[in-house]
Formats: structure tokens, C-alpha cells, sequence
């Protein structure tokens, strides 16, 4: 795998990424707190879809520890509703409108994969990350979007579309495979002028249960691109199938896996459990303290 040309200037390694202005630091990993205001995502689904419920949960995961908070507003679950970008707006516009006016120093995070939302978003409340599960795949405007609005950018490897990316994916070697579509992608925004870029392998998203312990086994080989790599396994079904439990019951095991990511290099962890994320960070960064 060889990134060439322009793309080469990645490889200082980025230890911290601008963001209105100030620069979020990542020498430290970053605990990203997700707060879905769908009435569908897997887990915590119809929860946050009121303004003040979204916004108390907002404070306590700032109040926990969370240095980033992720607000989604379409569900990517198996069987999903296809939601319109009108909806999607609808959803998420007086969520985070409120969120940034409540905090207005807690970097936030729009998932999102449409360019439009991330463009109507970030006009009416400023500067946010935007965070993309299908890495500018689903959306050919998103990279030039970025780069026209500056923010950092949030590439997720996905394998497939929005509708089979749950079915049995086929890789001839999964980290070969994420490392080529990194690379490919990592060109291309680098072409287009987005300066602020963090690799998701993307768990879950077209991955066997194998294929996903085998990126968690080797999370470290994306230290190549020199960029900072996120983590999100929160209650996933990699978790939860392999214990057999259901997604209730699976925080010992989002914490374990997540302590796994953080020594396989993870520079952020999206969470929907921040204090026990937190804790994780903290026992880590211990443990690296121990070893200088």
C-alpha cells in the first residue's frame, strides 16, 4: 500500500485536529459520546428525539468526561427506514441548535453521509465534525464539501451500500482491503483541500463477526497513515453475538474491547457509555505513564 503525490503531506503525524478556531488535542484518547435523536438506532432508539431529553443527556456526558458528543439523526440498523434529508434535518436541526447554544465550548459531530445536511448544519450552528459511515461513497458532493467548509472529516470504511452492508461481506484480507480504501480515499480528499482527516475501520459496517476481531486484533496497522483512528464498538453485535447476550447487557464488554482498541492505538472511542470510556482512557494512559 503506497500513498503518493499530494496525499503525502498525511504522514506528519496529526496529534490534534482545528475545530472553530482551537485545536482539539488527541495526544490523550478523546471519548466521543453518541446521541442518537432517531426513533430507530439499535440501541438507545426514541430516547433523545425530544429536545430537552437530548440535551440533558448532552450534559451528562459532558459532565462524564465526553470531549466530543455525536449527534445522528438516521439510523443505520439492519432494516432501517430510508429517511429523507428533509427528515433528517427535521430531526436534527433544534437537537443541535439547542446542544451548541446550551455548550457552546464541547466540540461537536454530525453523522451524517449526506454533503447537503453537513452543509445546512454547520450554516445554522458553526463549525462541527462530520462524521460519514460510508467514507463519501453514498454522497459524490461530500468531499468537496468539506473542504469548501473546513472541518474535520471522519473517513468510515464501509463495505457495500446503505441496504446489503449488513449481509456476508467477502474480503481477500479485511486489513489489506480497509488499508487500499483508505488510501484511495485519503488521495482524494487530500486532492480536494480537507486538511483534518480520522480513519474509522468502521465495526460492524459489512463485517463478519471474524473480520471485526481480526481489525480489533490488528487495529495498529492503520499507524501507517500517520492520522488519528477512531473506534466505535460500543454494544455492537461483535459483542454481544460472541457472548451471546443481547445489547442491554454487553458494557463489560463494550469496556473490554474498547481498553483493547486504546492499546491497539485508538485515538477516539465513540461511546454511548461515557463515564465507563472515560475510566478506560484513564486506567490506559496509567499504564503507558508505567512504561516511560
Amino acid at each position: 500500500m503506497l500513498i503518493t503525490g499530494s496525499a503525502s503531506k498525511f504522514f506528519k503525524r496529526k496529534s490534534s485536529i482545528s475545530l472553530n478556531g482551537k485545536l482539539l488535542d488527541l495526544t490523550s484518547p478523546v471519548v466521543m459520546g453518541i446521541l442518537n435523536v432517531s426513533p430507530d438506532s439499535f440501541f438507545d432508539g426514541g430516547k433523545y428525539t425530544n429536545v430537552d431529553a437530548a440535551v440533558a443527556r448532552a450534559e451528562q456526558m459532558i459532565a462524564e468526561g465526553a470531549g466530543i458528543i455525536d449527534l445522528g439523526a438516521v439510523s443505520t440498523r439492519p432494516g432501517a427506514e430510508n429517511v429523507s434529508t428533509k427528515e433528517e434535518l427535521t430531526r436534527l436541526l433544534p437537537v443541535i441548535t439547542e446542544v451548541r447554544k446550551r455548550f457552546p465550548d464541547i466540540p461537536l459531530s454530525i453523522d451524517t453521509f449526506r454533503s447537503w445536511v453537513a452543509l445546512r448544519v454547520i450554516d445554522e450552528v458553526g463549525e462541527c465534525i462530520v462524521n460519514d459511515i460510508s467514507g463519501g461513497t453514498f454522497d459524490e458532493h461530500m468531499y468537496d464539501t468539506i473542504a469548501k467548509l473546513g472541518v474535520p472529516y471522519i473517513l468510515m470504511h464501509i463495505h457495500g451500500t446503505q441496504a446489503n452492508m449488513h449481509e456476508t461481506p467477502q474480503y481477500e484480507d479485511v486489513i489489506k482491503d480497509i488499508s487500499k480504501f483508505f488510501s484511495d480515499k485519503v488521495r482524494k480528499l487530500s486532492k480536494a483541500g480537507v486538511k483534518d482527516v480520522i480513519l474509522d475501520p468502521g465495526f460492524g459496517f459489512g463485517k463478519s463477526l471474524e473480520n471485526n476481531y481480526d481489525l480489533l486484533n490488528r487495529l495498529d496497522a492503520f499507524k501507517v497513515f500517520q492520522l488519528p483512528v477512531l473506534v466505535g464498538v460500543s454494544r455492537k453485535s461483535m459483542l454481544y453475538k460472541a457472548l451471546e447476550i443481547d445489547p442491554e447487557n454487553s458494557l463489560p464488554a463494550t469496556t473490554v474491547a474498547n481498553t483493547m482498541a486504546l492499546l491497539g492505538g485508538a485515538d477516539i472511542l465513540r461511546v454511548h457509555d461515557v463515564q465507563e470510556a472515560v475510566h478506560a482512557v484513564k486506567i490506559f494512559n496509567k499504564l503507558k505513564e508505567s512504561a516511560k
